[in-house]
């Protein structure tokens, strides 16, 4: 069996939970079949049993189009061009809207089984608007189409599984729910002070830690909001890039200034962090904090957790499935404002609850001990790749 996976991110240029997902995965299912990647990119490694193609293409064929419509017109040619190139597998399976439309070519023109992941979903991001405009109705079509003409949907959480069955017109019995993963023998307790004197932290003082792009979906403004009420004597570390727009950037920079000017311990990480320094300010971090609005897996929880950090999130879609209140960290109820969607009903108390529950742990260091150690018991039983890469490959073999 050979399965080619389509997906927009692959190392070396991941930025996102679904990247990572398709990075573990792959390398798992290569020790149990033949694989093929085709992503955005211009990664070329060709292997007896593995074969990894990045594809781009002249950004000038883009220059009349609408800077909004752009990045979606760009997507749909890649899919085109995966497609050119003559596919011999025996399935395809997508990951995010980016590949879809690659996925639904691939089936009807070489007449393969088609399989999605699916990591989000168009309609429960709203505030995509914003980067897209009406480019956003294009791929809320693409991933509706896709979805429903799949022979297999794989959600990564049990919410996830339930907003597929509100949102599309697809059977029960096509859809898997199989989790996102962690490599604990790679995300585990390390130390290294040295690594975060180089990010300008103190490694003797204790920090709160964020890691995700500045993004509504990512709740971040709501974290930053909530820096006046968390302990004072304690460092904020922002590791946040890739803004999705010029003004949720903007109105980050300001957040962070505003808030930096009662306090002069806040740290804002906007490159991006390479992997084994990120395990070490995930491993000295006290308290690891995920404010999203909307989040189907959450696979930054998990790698906290693996680095025996205990999380404080937002008690929305799958992360309530990897954080377990008053366990391994607290969740917070966030209720989605009606007419502005990325916004709480009362955002103000939204973040001092996720301040109040940072501080719990803050304050208490054998409270923080004893959640960590149930994180990373519950990361390596529950979420290891191999489990996850042979539950796909039972489902890959029951639709070919």
């Amino acid at each position: 069996m050979k399965a080619l996976l389509l997906s927009n991110e692959y190392p070396p240029y991941t930025y996102g939970g679904a990247g990572v997902h398709v990075e573990y995965l792959t390398k798992e299912l290569l020790k149990l079949i033949d694989i093929e990647v085709r992503c955005f990119g211009d990664q070329d490694i060709c292997r007896e049993s593995f074969k990894i193609q990045g594809f781009s293409h002249d950004k000038s064929l883009l220059n009349k189009a609408d800077k909004k419509l752009a990045p979606v017109f760009d997507a749909i040619y890649k899919n085109l061009l995966f497609n050119i190139e003559p596919i011999n597998a025996s399935l395809v399976h997508c990951h995010t809207w980016y590949t879809h439309m690659a996925g639904i070519f691939a089936k009807k023109a070489y007449n393969i089984p088609l399989v999605i992941t699916t990591h989000s979903l168009e309609p429960l991001r709203p505030w995509k608007r914003e980067q897209l405009g009406h480019g956003y109705d294009l791929t809320v079509w693409i991933e509706k189409t896709a979805l429903e003409m799949a022979d297999a949907v794989i959600a990564v959480s049990e919410g996830m599984k339930r907003d597929i069955l509100n949102l599309f017109d697809i059977d029960s019995n096509r859809i898997k729910v199989i989790y996102n993963g962690i490599d604990t023998n790679e995300f585990k307790q390390t130390f290294n002070e040295e690594i975060l004197i180089n990010y300008g932290i103190n490694p003797k003082i204790p920090y709160v830690l964020f890691v995700g792009r500045i993004a509504r979906q990512k709740g971040i403004i709501h974290l930053v909001n909530a820096i006046k009420y968390i302990n004072p004597d304690v460092q904020i570390v922002l590791c946040a890039g890739a803004p999705d727009t010029k003004e949720i950037k903007l109105e980050m920079e300001q957040c962070v200034n505003k808030a930096a000017l009662k306090r002069q311990n806040i740290h804002w990480i906007q490159k991006m962090i390479p992997r084994q320094d990120l395990i070490v300010l995930y491993s000295h971090a006290s308290v690891f904090c995920c404010p999203s609005i909307y989040e189907p897996f959450g696979i930054i929880n998990l790698e906290a957790l693996a680095c025996s950090v205990p999380v404080v999130a937002s008690a929305v879609g799958g992360i309530v499935e990897i954080v377990r209140h008053a366990e391994n960290g607290f969740l917070v109820e966030f209720e989605q404002h009606k007419e502005s969607p990325f916004e709480a009903v009362n955002p103000e108390q939204f973040s001092k609850d996720l301040a109040s529950s940072i501080n719990k742990i803050l304050d208490n260091n054998s409270l923080k001990d004893k959640m960590g150690k149930a994180g990373r018991i519950l990361a390596s039983t529950k979420f290891s790749w191999e489990n996850i890469a042979a539950q796909v490959v039972q489902l890959y073999k029951s639709i070919t």
